[in-house]
């Protein structure tokens, strides 16, 4: 993807991905701290040490590496160690960021499998990877500033169910992601990949393209469905490329983010059956934008985006397919049957629009029950109605509708107020209130957690009298030493 702001010009959860995370919140054993050592416990003062005790771990083993500095001259590797479901092998520092570990490599797996890496603090020189003939690896509590190189992927996953948690990946200025999520071979996906309480910071890339936080695939993997959910992460500063969660590959849940302070937005570049939930976008570059087939935008809360609030994308190619050629496959697939609904898009330099550089437009899509509210530009832009089905959607602010036809929008004050946490919400006799013209099934909650029940309110927004069980993240709920 080229470096640009985004151009002015229905999917429901996959069982893999809803199984990854429970609710809607994390399960009691997502992001727990580090275990103590406990009875079957080492603690450990040398690599060499740890080394040895790495190979006669069992199942439910705890080896805990002494604090310190540990410059890695021999990769520490993990072969062929199997812990269980209910007894994982974890290797973790005495204490969490107490243990840096430098030099060309840290850890090199293979063959493993339910195995928790905790609590280091990660400078090596090469790419961390997770191979694909390992499962259920899961890294927590880390602290990722690896070496500043031209090119370097700080983490590559693609061993099936890994778990990704309460990880803070901050300082690169150079080309590569901080995570990228693929698979085996060159078409395969990682199966039920699970990423939470993240905390992406600094990304300061100036170059034109492959600066992301988040890489969720690659072109030639775009129609394979990882099940993957990426919930609940904190990107800050986030400027190394226009995605800051960048999306090539179907089935994937994307939900509760906060993207604040970033040139990044969320990007479905390749990919179908995609699902993006509840997400806040905050004072940034980039919103969201969309290509491919089946996906549902709902729920997200986009405020100040110097670019439009959501982008509909057109087509250089109509659907992807298997056997195409790698040309055709880096073309944007034209959406289809893509539903957005129930957003809240407040003083962004448009609201919802399309593009018109590619020649082949949307098809089957729905933009309804939508709430945008802006002084400057246009609230709707979008070059190609025809295959749109609009409804329901408010509109207030000086800034002009658009192009959307009369029936698409409602022109009347939605009578918003900020809470505590900034984000403007109904008040109790807001038009907005059980006005929304579809129904959304498989859409249980609001932004912040209040059901909908019955017509939903339009917008992000179900109103209710409580405090907000959810909101914004900031960065004491993300990261190593977050709870």
């Amino acid at each position: 993807m080229n470096r640009r702001t985004f151009l002015t010009a229905t999917a429901t959860a996959t069982a893999a991905g809803m199984a990854g995370s429970g609710a809607l919140g994390l399960t009691p054993a997502h992001g727990a701290p580090p275990a103590s050592l406990g009875p079957h416990g080492d603690l450990v003062h040398s690599l060499e040490e740890l080394r040895e005790a790495i190979a006669r771990a069992v199942p439910g083993s705890v080896i805990a590496l002494a604090d310190g500095t540990y410059n890695v001259t021999e990769p520490i590797a993990i072969t062929g160690k199997r812990g269980s479901r209910r007894r994982p092998i974890t290797v973790r520092a005495e204490s969490c960021g107490g243990v840096t570990l430098t030099g060309e490599q840290s850890f090199v797996l293979s063959s493993s499998s339910d195995l928790t890496i905790s609590g280091f603090v990660f400078q090596q020189s090469t790419t961390l990877d997770l191979p694909p003939d390992c499962r259920r690896i899961r890294l927590s509590n880390n602290d990722f500033q690896l070496a500043v190189l031209e090119g370097l992927h700080w983490v590559m996953v693609r061993a099936d169910h890994s778990t990704i948690v309460r990880n803070v990946w901050h300082g690169k200025s150079t080309l590569g992601v901080y995570l990228g999520i693929e698979g085996a071979g060159t078409s395969a996906m990682a199966q039920g990949v699970y990423v939470a309480r993240n905390h992406f910071r600094d990304h300061s890339f100036t170059g034109s393209n492959g600066g992301e936080p988040i890489r969720l695939g690659v072109s030639p993997r775009a129609l394979s469905k990882a099940g993957a959910v990426i919930e609940l992460n904190l990107f800050e500063r986030a400027h190394g490329d226009p995605e800051a969660i960048s999306v090539k590959s179907s089935g994937n849940v994307i939900r509760r983010n906060t993207i604040r302070d970033s040139v990044g937005g969320i990007v479905l570049r390749h990919g179908n059956g995609n699902r993006v939930e509840g997400n806040y976008l905050l004072a940034g570059g980039n919103g969201i934008r969309i290509y491919g087939n089946d996906h549902l935008i709902v729920n997200n809360y986009l405020e100040r985006i110097d670019g439009a609030g959501i982008v509909l994308g057109s087509g250089s190619i109509r659907d992807h397919f298997p056997g195409e050629s790698a040309e055709s496959r880096r073309g944007n697939d034209a959406p289809d049957g893509v539903r957005i609904g129930l957003n809240t898009i407040l003083d962004c330099g448009a609201g919802i629009v399309g593009e018109s550089h590619r020649t082949l437009p949307p098809l089957g899509c729905a933009i309804t029950d939508n709430l945008l509210v802006g002084d400057t530009g246009q609230l709707i832009d979008m070059p190609y109605p025809d295959g749109i089905e609009w409804g329901g959607n408010l509109t207030w602010g000086a800034a002009a509708d658009g192009n959307a036809p009369g029936t698409a929008y409602t022109r009347i004050d939605p009578r918003l107020a900020p809470g505590p946490d900034g984000v403007r919400r109904l008040t109790e006799r807001s038009p907005a209130i059980n006005a929304a013209t579809r129904w959304y099934p498989g859409v249980e909650v609001d932004l912040d957690g209040d059901q909908r029940h019955g017509r939903a309110d339009v917008g992000a927004d179900e109103y209710s009298r409580r405090r907000p069980a959810w909101g914004p993240l900031t960065a004491a709920e993300v990261g190593p030493f977050s709870s």
